[in-house]
């Protein structure tokens, strides 16, 4: 049981990056046979080739991003957990403001973004605001619907015990809803590297997004795939990060 255990995780990890090997090969291969123009799909031995020459370059846009991702998200998390617990506590503002967090995320980030230059400037704040608002909704429906289904014979339980709310909270709650907030970290993680860079198209002294913008506007399609690739990785690699943290944190929950 162990060794077939073992071979599926061997699998799983071997699988996907020989496909993403083929792939690439493969796409190397019809960009030579069709001749295809190096500014409309550069080869990806032309991506891999910038991603070498404009290391350094590329290494300090990355480092913005990600400080800037990273910034917006934790106060996302802290944002998020004390909204959703006031939410759980008092019915009444959930009734009002859930339907109104729903609304929030039907106006495209984008045409807002104008909007925080003109209120927060040029700087790293503009940036953050944007990374907390993408990561914000995820997290909190999450905790929300992961409080909202809590098993109430448990809370009555510890209740009846004359277990103090905090108690309950800590000893019932948080434990029955860590599952959901981890699938909500997970998807805000990899928005907040997305909502880092498109605060950054807008202007910035630094970071992917500017990056990208000054590749597009010279034409030069190998730079555009190489920063997509970096924002790809690190988007990835922060998943695996809460991925693992999760594991470590729950080591009950079957699913993680």
């Amino acid at each position: 049981m162990k060794k077939s255990t073992s071979t599926v995780k061997l699998k799983e990890k071997i699988l996907p990056g020989l496909f993403i090997t083929l792939l690439i090969l493969f796409t190397e291969l019809v960009i030579q046979i069709a001749d295809i123009k190096a500014y409309i799909l550069p080869k990806p031995s032309r991506v891999i080739g910038r991603l070498i020459e404009d290391r350094d370059v590329l290494w300090g846009h990355t480092v913005t991003t990600i400080q800037e991702a990273l910034l917006g998200f934790v106060i996302a998390i802290v944002l998020a957990v004390i909204i959703s617990v006031i939410m759980n506590r008092y019915k009444l503002l959930k009734l009002i403001f859930y339907p109104v967090l729903v609304i929030s995320q039907t106006v495209p980030i984008i045409a807002l973004a104008p909007l925080f230059l003109v209120w927060f400037g040029f700087g790293i704040l503009t940036k953050v605001v944007v990374v907390v608002i993408v990561c914000f909704f995820p997290i909190v429906v999450s905790l929300v619907e992961g409080l909202a289904v809590v098993d109430q014979d448990m809370i009555n339980l510890m209740k009846s015990l004359k277990a103090k709310p905090l108690d309950v909270f800590l000893k019932v709650q948080v434990p029955a809803v860590m599952p959901a907030f981890f699938s909500g970290l997970k998807i805000a993680v990899t928005y907040s590297i997305m909502g880092a860079v498109i605060a950054e198209w807008l202007g910035a002294q630094s970071g992917l997004g500017i990056y990208m913008t000054r590749a597009m506007n010279s034409f030069k399609a190998d730079a555009l795939f190489a920063d997509i690739v970096i924002v790809v990785v690190v988007s990835v690699s922060l998943f695996r990060i809460i991925d693992f943290a999760g594991k470590k944190l729950m080591p009950w929950h079957k699913g993680e």
